[in-house]
């Protein structure tokens, strides 16, 4: 619900960039047959929730990982977030609230 709030404000707030602010479907419970047709198609264990491609001033892209408030990253999406920050020019954020989202889109675009 919260990664849903937040795709609606940023659509309704950013209407021309919303195509470049997406999910990454790696999430939910699948049979065995669909996950693995889906993992030969690309779909990698850990990667963000939301990916932005839109240059900030400080980097081109980020990476968006929704979290509860008590929610902790897999071993996982460790992993990538370090991938992210060591091997791009990109960066990745952790958020657990719509102001936490909101803050990120904006400091992202406009700082």
């Amino acid at each position: 619900q919260l990664q849903t709030a937040c795709i609606t404000w940023f659509d309704y707030q950013y209407p021309h960039l919303s195509k470049l602010l997406f999910a990454v479907p790696n999430g939910g419970s699948r049979n065995k047959i669909e996950a693995k047709n889906l993992k030969n198609q690309g779909v990698r264990a850990g990667v963000s929730d939301l990916i932005f491609l839109y240059p900030g001033r400080v980097y081109p892209f980020i990476c968006i990982e929704c979290k509860i408030p008590t929610g902790t990253q897999q071993k996982e999406q460790k992993q990538f977030e370090k991938l992210v920050k060591e091997e791009t020019k990109g960066n990745y954020y952790i958020f657990r609230s719509f102001e936490d989202f909101k803050n990120i889109i904006e400091d992202h675009m406009y700082y």
